[in-house]
């Protein structure tokens, strides 16, 4: 008799025991607890997003990216890829600041190599227009324009920002340092340390994302040490006969992730700097 009662006093247990737990996990799945940390708009809920907003994260960075050709190593939605990892960063960095889907296109035209696809300035206008419109109904007191890509820097940015700074008592900014300036100082330390300058697919551009490239799917890496297309010469492309016309405008081969990361951090640290002047201190 004991041992039938013991046996069925741990049945009971037993039985209540899980009972317990499929109960515990039935809630988790009901409600599942808020990601902390998050600082990307498309991957939170309203409820976070209006929480954030609360908790002073009152600035929305809208960064384009682009599709186009950058040679035989480097796939073409390069700048999304910059893009995408540079906001984050910036975002984090700030602390105050929630960042809003990557723009994917930005000014340019399809050329004969294929990889390109541009949309025009009005486009453009048109587009930054309308997202920082909705980020000031979504509650965002300041907005800053940003871009990976020459196509629509800076006339469009500027533009935009000027047309709706103040509207409606939100601020709206460019931010151009991320761009010009953190490359021209990329370029100045390359030069310095003997590496051959490029325009367009050749050392910052391969780097970066070499260095961004966690999964092998953005860097053909077997094609780096040929990645060479036209030779850059006082800022300038020459075109001869000879030309490879591959999409590179300079010399990609001493492309490294570690040169990536000095080149991403520039840009993050530019951008960071020139936002927190521009940011209203009340």
């Amino acid at each position: 008799m004991r041992i039938g009662s013991v046996s069925h006093s741990l049945l009971m247990l037993i039985a209540g025991g899980t009972a317990s737990l499929i109960l515990a996990a039935g809630s988790a799945r009901a409600a599942p607890r808020a990601q902390a940390g998050l600082v990307e708009f498309e991957k939170m809920t309203w409820v976070e997003v209006k929480s954030a907003l609360a908790a002073g994260k009152t600035t929305a960075l809208i960064y384009t990216g682009g599709v186009e050709e950058r040679g035989p190593q480097d796939a073409n939605g390069g700048h999304n890829l910059m893009a995408h990892a540079t906001v984050e960063a910036i975002a984090r960095e700030l602390g105050n600041a929630i960042f809003l889907p990557v723009l994917p296109y930005t000014p340019n035209d399809a050329e004969s190599i294929p990889g390109t696809i541009g949309i025009t300035n009005e486009l453009l206008a048109a587009m930054l227009e309308r997202i920082t419109e909705q980020a000031i109904l979504n509650g965002f007191r300041n907005v800053i324009l940003m871009g990976d890509h020459a196509g629509g820097q800076p006339q469009v940015y500027e533009e935009v920002a000027k047309k709706l700074d103040a509207r409606d008592g939100a601020r709206v900014f460019y931010c151009d340092q991320v761009y010009r300036a953190a490359n021209d100082a990329f370029d100045q330390y390359l030069a310095q340390h003997g590496y051959p300058l490029s325009l367009h697919g050749g050392i910052p551009d391969t780097s970066e994302m070499m260095y961004l490239d966690k999964d092998n799917t953005w860097v053909r890496r077997d094609l780096v040490s040929s990645a060479v297309g036209d030779p850059v010469v006082d800022g300038k492309a020459q075109f001869g006969p000879q030309s490879p016309q591959n999409g590179i405008l300079g010399d990609a081969r001493r492309s490294t992730a570690e040169l990536g990361k000095r080149a991403f951090d520039m840009k993050v640290d530019y951008a960071v700097r020139q936002i927190r002047s521009l940011l209203p201190t009340s």
